[in-house]
């Protein structure tokens, strides 16, 4: 699995982690911005207008109310990254990486409206009799591009398990695990079983479901996180300044952080964005294309509110709370993932700055004169007695008080190390060091005036959250799979959907991370590029449905 995980991050080098991809992402939001001259801002009360369904005509084709479409995206959209996706964000990129999650939400906020009004305009009605809409449909008709729509109709299905199944599932166990200390084996078997039952309902049910319970989950996180952040007001302000203060020069270390580049935080914070709100990669047009009106654009200006409230509202929420509380620097006893740990040659020392430098320098493949370690851990129930000879890096920071054990017994003899990581597989390593994703936000949801209780809200939250996206998802990929192979393929999609869900209960959060980077950009980039295509067409659709409306005063 080390060999997976190192692939996978190698392949993340040239997509979402280069340099291009961010930037492209923000180019084309800030293009659309300009070019339709800010309609994030001057739509913006529209679009809660036609949510409300004051636009609303009748017999207008479509399955869904405008409402459930934005809820069924909604539920798409938050998820695990609104709780782990930030909390790794933070850990990666420090307080900066926040600043560059809501300028892609801001600007993201335009991409979702092109590609919900160009998606919803050439929707199809398919041989079963369901709508079916999403990039693919504009791709195809609108820019005659047969093979970029089916390169994307591809792409869908395999993010349908990156971004939706995989690591939402897996994001469920572990929360589950470390609060209720329910095996992620029964977690499975119950969770997939219910998904099974919410998704043979096609999106009809789901959309019912995704109404009833987006708003319950976003009350209840709320609630949790205000607990947090009241007791820490005072810091509110501090956190606020090392956002934006940080932006364009990076994080410094401080605490058990090591401290990250412009580049770095730049890069997380726009990754971390788009996978929390999803703006640009072609998913919500999917689900808004059920809604009921014949108006293309009535339906993009609900989509401008989705940005707004998964990542400038919910996201801020979440890392206030892990800013304010501190916890983001703060190193806490924690089992080590394998794809989190390392061991390096030589002593180096957290106190010392050229040292901090250099293990920053050697984790992101920088200039750097450390070299991971071969040879052996020489242990004495279960604590190293080598440590002249070696240094333990865990989640990007100085590990302390590490034990060692097999089947809950601590080891005393060697244990091989290859290349600076593990040999046995059967080994647990434990001990103090940074923590991320869903840990370090459970960690910081018990820093309020629930304290211990907080928890159990961000076990329930992502529960709730993670469990309504894997099932938006699950209608993303049966579109795609009815545009590719016809209404037939659906339900042996769903079956493989829900054995996927099962799998990914049990599998390495990191590696389930770094599979979601790589197939998200798979997604995204066909995607931006062909809105940008169609920038020309999406500008008359604007023009016409606004003066059809009367610029929003009446209905059409």
């Amino acid at each position: 699995m080390d060999r997976v995980n190192e692939f996978l991050i190698f392949i993340d080098g040239y997509l979402g982690s280069a340099f291009w991809f961010p930037t492209l992402l923000l180019a084309t939001g800030i293009f659309f911005t300009l070019y339709l001259k800010f309609p994030q801002i001057r739509y913006f009360r529209h679009a809660i207008a036609v949510t409300q369904g004051k636009f609303d005509k009748e017999g207008a084709r479509g399955e869904t109310s405008h409402f459930q479409a934005l809820a069924t995206a909604l539920s798409g959209t938050v998820g695990t990254g609104n709780i782990g996706g930030v909390a790794l964000a933070l850990h990666l990129g420090g307080p900066a990486a926040l600043f560059w999650m809501w300028m892609t939400a801001f600007f993201g906020m335009t991409s979702k409206f092109v590609e919900v009004t160009l998606s919803h305009k050439y929707r199809s009605v398919t041989a079963d009799g369901t709508v079916a809409g999403g990039p693919m449909y504009y791709m195809e008709k609108g820019l005659k591009l047969k093979w970029l729509a089916v390169l994307f109709a591809i792409a869908t299905v395999l993010s349908s398990f990156g971004t939706g199944n995989l690591p939402q599932i897996n994001n469920i166990a572990a929360g589950l695990e470390s609060t209720f200390n329910i095996d992620p084996l029964i977690t499975a078997i119950f969770m997939s079983v219910l998904l099974a039952l919410v998704i043979i309902g096609g999106i009809t049910r789901i959309a019912k479901f995704a109404a009833a319970v987006v708003p319950s989950m976003a009350l209840l996180y709320l609630i949790g996180a205000l607990a947090v952040i009241i007791p820490h007001a005072g810091n509110i302000l501090p956190s606020f300044a090392a956002i934006f203060s940080d932006a364009f020069t990076g994080s410094a270390a401080t605490g058990g952080f090591l401290g990250a580049t412009f580049a770095y935080a730049f890069s997380r914070g726009v990754n971390r964005g788009l996978y929390s709100n999803e703006a640009g990669q072609g998913s919500a047009p999917i689900a808004h294309a059920s809604a009921r009106t014949e108006e293309s654009a009535d339906e993009g200006m609900v989509s401008i509110l989705e940005p707004f409230i998964d990542t400038i509202v919910i996201c801020t929420i979440t890392g206030l709370v892990i800013l304010s509380s501190g916890v983001w620097a703060e190193k806490l006893e924690n089992e080590f993932q394998r794809a989190d740990l390392s061991f390096v040659s030589g002593v180096y020392v957290e106190g010392n700055e050229a040292h901090q430098r250099e293990i920053f320098a050697y984790l992101n493949n920088g200039d750097s004169s450390v070299a991971s370690f071969d040879g052996s851990l020489q242990l004495i129930n279960g604590r190293l007695q080598n440590e002249a000879d070696l240094t333990v890096i865990n989640s990007r920071s100085f590990a302390e008080n590490v034990l060692f054990s097999r089947d809950g017994e601590p080891i005393t003899g060697e244990l091989a190390v290859s290349d600076g990581r593990l040999d046995d597989l059967s080994v647990v390593v434990t001990g103090e060091s940074l923590v991320h994703s869903v840990p370090l936000t459970t960690e910081a949801f018990t820093r309020g005036l629930f304290g211990n209780y907080g928890q159990y809200i961000v076990s329930i939250g992502l529960m709730l959250f993670a469990f309504s996206t894997a099932i938006a998802w699950s209608y993303y990929g049966d579109r795609a799979m009815t545009y590719l192979l016809g209404p037939k393929s659906v339900m042996p999609y769903r079956v493989v959907y829900v054995c996927g869900f099962f799998y990914a209960a049990l599998a390495d959060t990191t590696i389930i991370w770094n599979v979601s980077l790589i197939t998200i950009v798979l997604m995204t980039a066909p995607n931006l590029i062909g809105i940008l295509l169609m920038r020309k067409e999406m500008k008359s659709t604007v023009k016409e449905y606004w003066e059809k409306t009367d610029h929003g005063r009446h209905k059409a």
